[in-house]
């Protein structure tokens, strides 16, 4: 059976989550507080994490950086909770770690399937990349270590951020669908807040930088594109 951490201090939607996910053959433990949370890691790793924002003590900002920091946990399915319409929060919980998020209020179907399909994700086998540095334009992509530096410069990028550029990357000079990276790195349907993918994208872009993020081009209405320069 696997086991997900709730973390959220609202005792109600605490206990609604709960009782859903049980209902749905998942073992669920809940936590009011990122620090008693913390404790538990420590004992149990759990097979997802559903993180609030805003908790009292440490943030579950801040914890999700703390998991994040240790190698057994760098690859944990975490979903943040946030409130609905601000992107500010959506924002710093993908920034600062998370694979997902999902707004407040929020119905436990969608709720359900986003948990189902990282877990799925979670436990497929990697795909087999061949290993070596990747030179592209001013970015290189270390393969094995999967790091990414544009200009010699180490960008620190989250695991999901890792993923997207290096599938644009991997599929340059065509466009990519929205529905295909919302398929292939999220693996649910687009019309389950396809905003978490503008704003993956987003964050990615900040990262690389002014002129290392002109490679990623968006395709109205469509999708994206990895270009170097001015080839097509």
């Amino acid at each position: 059976m696997q086991k997900i951490f709730v973390i959220e201090d609202d005792e109600n939607i605490r206990n609604l989550v709960k009782v859903a996910l049980e209902g749905y053959g998942f073992s669920v433990d809940t936590f009011e507080t990122a620090e008693a949370a913390l404790l538990a890691f420590e004992t149990e790793k759990p097979d997802l994490a559903l993180f609030d924002i805003m908790l009292p003590g440490i943030s579950g900002l801040e914890a999700i950086k703390k998991l994040r920091s240790k190698e057994e946990y760098k690859k944990l399915p975490i979903i943040v909770l946030t409130a609905k319409d601000k992107e500010y929060d959506k924002v710093i919980g993908l920034d600062g770690g998370a694979d997902d998020y999902i707004t407040k209020p929020f119905g436990i179907l969608e709720l359900t399937a986003r948990i189902r399909s990282h877990l799925r994700r979670a436990t497929e086998v990697p795909d087999v990349r061949i290993k070596g540095v990747q030179t592209l334009g001013i970015l290189s992509i270390d393969m094995a270590a999967r790091e990414v530096f544009a200009q010699e410069q180490k960008i620190l990028l989250t695991y999901k951020e890792y993923e997207l550029l290096l599938y644009l990357v991997e599929n340059r000079n065509r466009v990519v669908e929205r529905e295909e990276l919302l398929d292939e790195l999220w693996d649910y349907n687009a019309e389950i807040e396809t905003r978490t993918l503008d704003i993956h994208i987003r964050t990615l872009r900040q990262k690389l930088g002014e002129e290392a993020s002109k490679y990623i081009r968006t395709v109205r209405s469509v999708g994206y594109r990895f270009v170097i320069g001015e080839e097509s």
